[in-house]
């Protein structure tokens, strides 16, 4: 289940269209299914800050898309731009496999990413073509530039879709990267967390297991804390968002 919460008043329950529905008895075939467009910086960023979330989506019959904003070429030591590339491109496609979510790739650069109009203009482009109900992205308030570039990317494609769609914000790295995240939603991935686990670990030339990997345990062991359960992924909703709650879970 996913809640939403307050910091002053504590946990507040809010259903969730589409799971609450199934799970009150509508069957794998129902037509109401979600869209939905995970939107990270780099390869690994999707599957670390939410990727419970995304197998659960999957899971339940939606249409999962992971929207990297580059390949990752900067992000193996001694390798160029382009072999990193190919390295991490095949990393993304196999956590893709394990999530049952399909990958997407916008063309920036690591370390190289921009924010102008031709950018926006090609981003808005690219999301609007997946037509998706719901978005999730990084927390602006990010110290890695390239989150931060997504999370503007997809804001002003919303803002340009007239709020249509619904927005989420997830974290990674929560300290060291995302700063100030306060959540308003958790999403309990217990039954999920072991192929959240496999998916990060397919990006092996990161090392996740000696480096973001341990962090994000962590951080599922906290939200689960702060929710009431064993393990959880948490979500900051934009208020002006359509739905009051994540829908389809």
């Amino acid at each position: 289940m996913l809640t939403s919460s307050s910091r002053i008043a504590g946990s507040l329950a809010a259903g969730l269209p589409f799971l609450t529905q199934q799970a009150a008895g509508e069957t794998a075939g129902d037509s109401r299914k979600a869209k939905v467009v995970f939107v990270g910086g780099h390869p690994d960023d999707p599957e670390s800050g939410c990727g419970g979330a995304i197998a659960r989506y999957s899971d339940l019959g939606h249409e999962v898309v992971i929207l990297y904003l580059t390949r990752g070429e900067a992000g193996i030591a001694g390798k160029s731009a382009q072999d990193a590339a190919e390295i991490r491109t095949a990393e993304a496609q196999k956590a893709c496999s394990i999530l049952k979510a399909r990958a997407v790739f916008a063309g920036q650069i690591d370390g190289s990413t921009e924010l102008n109009p031709a950018r926006y203009d090609r981003f808005r482009e690219l999301l609007e073509a997946e037509q998706p109900g719901i978005v999730f992205t990084h927390w602006p308030i990010d110290s890695h530039r390239d989150h931060r570039a997504a999370s503007l990317l997809v804001y002003d494609a919303w803002l340009k879709n007239h709020k249509q769609m619904d927005l989420f914000y997830y974290e990674v790295e929560t300290g060291s990267q995302t700063q100030n995240f306060y959540p308003t939603h958790y999403v309990d991935i217990a039954e999920t967390e072991t192929r959240k686990r496999a998916a990060c670990l397919a990006h092996a030339s990161q090392h996740p297991e000696t480096t973001f990997y341990p962090l994000h345990e962590r951080m599922g062991q906290f939200r689960g804390i702060e929710y009431g359960c064993r393990v959880a992924e948490a979500f900051i909703r934009h208020v002006q968002s359509p739905s009051a709650s994540i829908p389809g879970l």
